[in-house]
């Protein structure tokens, strides 16, 4: 018997991570930057957005939209643990045959993608991200850095 993914409710309290106007209209992910907090529980509302934006606004393939989730997991746990900042922000391309989801951060320090340390827990994010993603990398911008990674849409979904 396949899983369901439950797709949580994106409305909620001010105090939910995204920073904006109080009582706005929560923007599209699709047109424009969201910004987060930087703490860890941004991670979990990040996860909640990549799961909206892909399996609700564009119908695409749940495994598609897992492989997304936890890319997304990944690239803003190395915003939040790293880049020492106070929020960061996310945003969701798509074009044909392709999507592409970009977390910006304040830092020009680029992420390295190193061997595993068999001695510890962490670290292994962008092995994850690199062994996924169709494509991923960093784009140095003048107040900090873009990293984003790509995954092909082969199948479902609408344009």
């Amino acid at each position: 018997m396949a899983a369901t993914a439950q797709t949580a409710p994106l409305g909620g309290s001010g105090d939910d991570g995204l920073l904006g106007t109080p009582g706005s209209r929560r923007p599209d992910p699709a047109e424009g930057e969201m910004r987060l907090l930087s703490r860890p529980e941004s991670a979990g509302l990040a996860r909640r957005l990549t799961r909206h934006q892909l399996q609700v606004r564009w119908l695409l393939p749940a495994q598609l939209t897992e492989d997304a989730v936890l890319l997304v997991s990944e690239l803003v746990a190395n915003a939040v643990q790293h880049a020492g900042a106070h929020a960061f922000s996310l945003r969701f391309r798509r074009r044909r045959g392709w999507i592409r989801v970009e977390v910006h951060d304040p830092s020009r320090a680029l992420p390295c993608l190193l061997p595993p340390d068999h001695r510890t827990l962490t670290g292994r994010g962008l092995i994850v991200v690199n062994h996924l993603a169709g494509r991923w990398g960093v784009d140095l911008k003048p107040h900090g850095k873009s990293t984003w990674f790509e995954l092909r849409v082969t199948g479902g979904g609408r344009s």
